[in-house]
């Protein structure tokens, strides 16, 4: 217990940059997956295309290959922001590919007679798809997209390797104090699961409100 009580303002600090992590990278990954769900599909062909190119690149390519094209490539291009920035939009745009596949699927259980009778009621593609078969595809999607955030937040550990401030990066200034690193990694695993059991119960109350009772 001493680990903890002797080091909490550094768990602490480690815990809320896991939490801003999440937070905002999870926010970034449901807009740009809501985006290129859309496009996927979209009547339009060279959005199509570009939705499966963003889905297919993002979801075959290694988070930390990512992480190091974003932190240490995009400077190169004259864009430079802090670090963190740097991390949330790696995170966002690899879980993005996921959102956007599983709101594709649930999309794809929505009857097609539903978008038809809209279109033929005078409904844009983005009218229907906007209060017509999304609302619809997102009751039955609740879980998975709650699985895929609390797989962004195991991933966020992943930053600490390039300087951003989280949960996991504690265990390097406390090995280097000498304290016993399995209560090290206990206490970051209690941290971890305290967000992941948060990710959890939210979503859980989503779907008891939302979801499909099967």
């Amino acid at each position: 217990m001493y680990v903890l009580t002797e080091n909490f303002s550094l768990y602490w600090q480690g815990f809320l940059g896991t939490v801003q992590l999440t937070v905002y990278a999870s926010l970034l990954a449901l807009v740009l997956g809501f985006v290129m769900a859309s496009f996927r599909v979209a009547p339009v062909g060279s959005f199509r295309v570009f939705g499966t190119v963003w889905v297919t690149v993002l979801r075959n390519t290694p988070l930390t290959l990512l992480f190091f094209a974003v932190l240490l490539g995009l400077p190169r291009f004259g864009l430079v922001l802090p670090f963190q920035v740097f991390a949330v939009l790696a995170l966002g745009c690899y879980t993005s590919a996921f959102i956007c596949e599983v709101l594709r699927s649930g999309i794809n259980t929505v009857p097609k007679g539903q978008g038809e009778a809209s279109r033929s009621l005078g409904m844009t593609f983005t009218q229907t798809l906007g209060s017509v078969v999304l609302p619809q595809a997102f009751r039955s999607v609740i879980p998975p997209i709650g699985s895929t955030l609390i797989a962004l937040a195991k991933n966020s550990a992943i930053a600490g390797a390039f300087s951003v401030t989280e949960l996991l990066g504690t265990y390097k200034t406390l090995s280097e104090l000498g304290y016993n690193i399995i209560w090290t990694f206990v206490w970051i695993a209690v941290g971890y699961l305290i967000i992941t059991l948060s990710i959890s119960a939210l979503f859980n109350v989503l779907e008891k409100r939302w979801g499909i009772t099967r």
